[in-house]
């Protein structure tokens, strides 16, 4: 018989209620955009712009924004926030044709006043209500950037592209306008089936929980099954590009299964070689025929 894997959590019954009302939320506060010039981070080629907008809390973002020069509009890139404390500039490539956007999301670096992340240590920042997680914020932060995307006339809203991992998920799923998706091993699935198999982080942050505060847990749990991106699949209409390590890494083809069938777009589930170049080229592959 093939191996399977069968995630053990379960949909909290207010799923779908827990984040219409953080959109809603989101929807009651001006996002104020201001665009600066950043010439040290602009080339012949395009124009980069500090770019600040308002999410939930209120709290005030800091995003790279990239335009190419020429006539638009063009396809849009957004590099949605992963579990790290700096955020980067977007590929040099990628810059001479698409928009390309950057998010620092709460606690990151640029966006890191009034609150400053520390790595390890977000993943369980407010954990024990989903109301108070901080993931809360940041998949705000998140849709936040996307909506900015889909209201600029330089951007072609019908090509708008989420790179990353949880976070490229959750966006997509709360903003189906979005039409491609390349996501890599999403760390918040299927948590309590595949954390306890790791030591690396953010999954160890929730194991050390486990650990420390016993009687805790299934609150942590509980929070962590919110934003579980199996049950945000079904609202995902984009395609997706699923990025899956060997047999022994611990999202693969068979613990990812589950997840690539729940998405309704079409899903292309690709394993990495090991190879950073060949697996760099097939990705890039899969966003030209995606996005132009």
């Amino acid at each position: 018989m093939a191996e399977r894997f069968t995630p053990s959590v379960e949909k909290p019954s207010d799923f779908d209620a827990f984040w219409d009302g953080v959109l809603t939320e989101l929807d009651a506060v001006p996002a104020a955009p201001t665009l600066d010039p950043n010439p040290l981070r602009s080339t012949e080629f395009s124009t980069c712009y500090s770019l600040y907008l308002t999410s939930i809390g209120p709290y005030r973002l800091y995003a790279y924004y990239n335009v190419p020069r020429g006539d638009g509009p063009f396809p849009a890139i957004l590099h949605t926030p992963a579990y790290a404390s700096v955020v980067t500039q977007t590929p040099f490539e990628e810059r001479q044709h698409y928009v390309s956007m950057a998010l620092c999301a709460r606690g990151q670096r640029l966006s890191d006043k009034p609150f400053a992340a520390s790595y390890p240590g977000l993943a369980i920042v407010g954990i024990e209500e989903p109301a108070t997680y901080i993931y809360r914020g940041i998949v705000a932060d998140t849709v936040r950037a996307i909506d900015f995307l889909l209201g600029r006339r330089e951007v072609n809203a019908r090509k708008i592209t989420l790179v990353g991992g949880d976070t490229a998920l959750f966006g997509a799923a709360l903003r189906p306008r979005v039409s491609a998706v390349i996501c890599a091993d999403p760390a918040f699935y299927a948590v309590p089936d595949l954390a306890p198999r790791t030591s690396a982080y953010p999954q160890e942050e929730w194991n050390e929980y486990r650990r420390t505060y016993p009687t805790k847990a299934p609150a942590m749990l509980r929070t962590l099954s919110y934003f579980d991106p199996l049950f945000f699949a079904p609202r995902i209409k984009a395609d997706v590009r699923m990025s899956v390590g060997p047999p022994s890494a611990l999202f693969n083809r068979v613990t990812a299964e589950p997840l690539a069938r729940a998405i309704a777009g079409k899903v292309d589930v690709d394993e990495r070689t090991g190879y950073g170049y060949l697996d760099y080229r097939r990705m890039i592959a899969w966003r030209d025929a995606h996005t132009r």
